[in-house]
């Protein structure tokens, strides 16, 4: 065992409970990016092996199937036996709230609770204060970004009615994953819903887009219909699948008219799955959030305003079509669309609360709970929420055990269950919707560029406890043109 492995015990002896310090000794600032993970399960991309992987340099340099590599000086030794060693997942869809509502999360605290979750790279939406719709606000949250996370990081600008060339400006921009045009209102204040509008960016601009689709007409010709209900049934009932469907269709239109990549953000009904398993092609992509394939219209009116979000959780038969069609293909990765929001806001009660839920501590303890509970396997898990979004977004280096890649990766256990509460988040807002369930899958190393961000023991704190200086692990993501 090498000293760092003896640094990390103590300070995972010493923070036990997960507390943060004002100055914590932060472990990753003395670690160069070596390490040597031995006898771990490797989830690799052409089946599961017992064996060792090397980080060198931040870069994994030799995987060994059956082990065998030996420790070298200076790097970090981790025995991993009984851990499933998997690539870093990547969450393409969070709203960290940075600039404008540090209240509820701001891009440390976020990255802190993706490290959390075994998340090593995340794309933030531009629904921000201000919003991020220009090449400057860009700039201002990259450069923000460098100084607060402790994992990879990218960005979407956002789409108006009257900022194409803005869009045109940052392509090929490190750090910019693409365009998130909101075609049905939602937080904030960004919308594009007039055909001319959306003719204009699918025709004079690159690279992908990303859109909400929900109808904006049917929309507000809804929501004054459904204006005396206060039960949160009616906001499924008020934003409908037609209203999904509607504008689902129309946007696929508009890509294969303009030849224009799409990615279709939280798909959320079996219509428009089923819809676009016959009708979507090479150009269309899509995702769907863990909370969409976990809860139904049982766990809305259980959980009230915590499952309350844009475009709706939906019923049994559209969750499970969504597992239907994430399975065969049509479903490109799994998501969260980690959106906080304070419990105070919330306990306004619908439909005052404002939609939107944290996410992504349990998106993967939740979807590898999935795996072993039947539903699917771990390496479908590893598929939807490594490698997949590193194939729609162009993201090089990323997303699978491949020699050569990034040495961004999760160590999780899977042996035991452990029951979730609030306060074992690193999320601001400090909750969770799936408190009160028991998940397996946690990470008990999270690790960026080969350095350890995130650590737990077993049978200690499930909130574990956070190990990287701000800004001091991690990098912008640098994108390639997608087909």
């Amino acid at each position: 065992m090498g000293i760092y492995e003896h640094n990390l015990i103590f300070l995972t002896s010493y923070y036990g409970n997960g507390d943060e310090l004002e100055s914590p000794p932060w472990v990753s600032d003395t670690m160069g990016g070596d390490l040597l993970i031995q006898n771990a399960i490797m989830v690799l991309p052409d089946g599961i092996v017992e064996g060792d992987l090397r980080v060198t340099a931040g870069i994994i340099r030799s995987i060994a199937p059956n082990g065998g590599l030996e420790p070298h000086l200076g790097e970090l030794v981790i025995e991993a036996s009984g851990l499933y060693l998997i690539p870093g997942a990547i969450d393409p869809h969070v709203h960290f709230r940075d600039p404008g509502n540090p209240e509820k999360e701001d891009l440390e605290s976020g990255s802190r609770a993706a490290a959390a979750g075994g998340i090593t790279s995340f794309l933030d939406m531009p629904n921000t204060i201000p919003n991020a719709t220009s090449r400057a606000e860009l700039e201002f949250k990259i450069q923000l970004a460098a100084k607060k996370t402790v994992t990879n990081h990218g960005f979407f600008i956002g789409a108006t009615a009257t900022n194409v060339q803005e869009m045109r400006n940052v392509e090929g921009m490190d750090g910019v994953c693409g365009i998130k045009i909101f075609m049905g209102s939602s937080t904030g204040d960004l919308l594009v819903h007039e055909q001319r509008h959306l003719e204009d960016i699918f025709a004079n601009t690159g690279g992908v887009i990303a859109t909400h689709a929900e109808d904006e007409n049917r929309l507000r010709s809804r929501i004054p219909k459904f204006s005396h209900r206060e039960d949160i049934a009616a906001h499924a009932e008020c934003r409908d699948v037609e209203c999904a469907l509607i504008a689902t269709k129309r946007a696929s239109a508009l890509a294969k008219d303009h030849d224009h990549r799409l990615h279709i953000v939280h798909l959320t009904s079996g219509a428009e799955a089923d819809w676009l398993s016959l009708n979507k092609g090479d150009l269309i992509t899509t995702e769907v959030c863990t909370q969409h394939l976990t809860f139904d219209q049982d766990d809305v009116e259980e959980l009230g305003v915590r499952a309350l979000m844009n475009p709706p959780i939906r019923y049994t038969e559209d969750r499970d079509s969504l597992w239907r069609r994430l399975k065969d293909g049509t479903i490109d990765c799994v998501v969260t669309d980690h959106a906080p929001h304070t419990l105070e806001s919330k306990s306004m009660g619908y439909p005052n609360a404002p939609a939107g839920m944290p996410g992504v501590e349990t998106s993967l303890p939740m979807m590898l709970t999935h795996a072993m509970n039947g539903k699917c396997s771990v390496s479908d898990v590893v598929n939807w929420m490594c490698a997949g979004p590193a194939r729609v977004y162009g993201i090089k280096n990323k997303g699978s055990l491949i020699e050569g890649y990034d040495g961004d990766l999760a160590l999780v256990d899977l042996e035991n269950r452990r029951t979730v509460h609030d306060t074992d988040t690193w999320t601001r807002v400090g909750w969770t919707p799936f408190a009160g369930k028991e998940l397996t899958g946690w990470p008990i190393y999270t690790i960026v560029d080969g350095r350890v961000v995130h650590k737990r023991e077993i049978g200690g704190s499930l909130r574990g406890i956070s190990l990287a200086r701000p800004g001091s692990v991690g990098s912008v993501l640098r994108f390639e043109s997608v087909p």
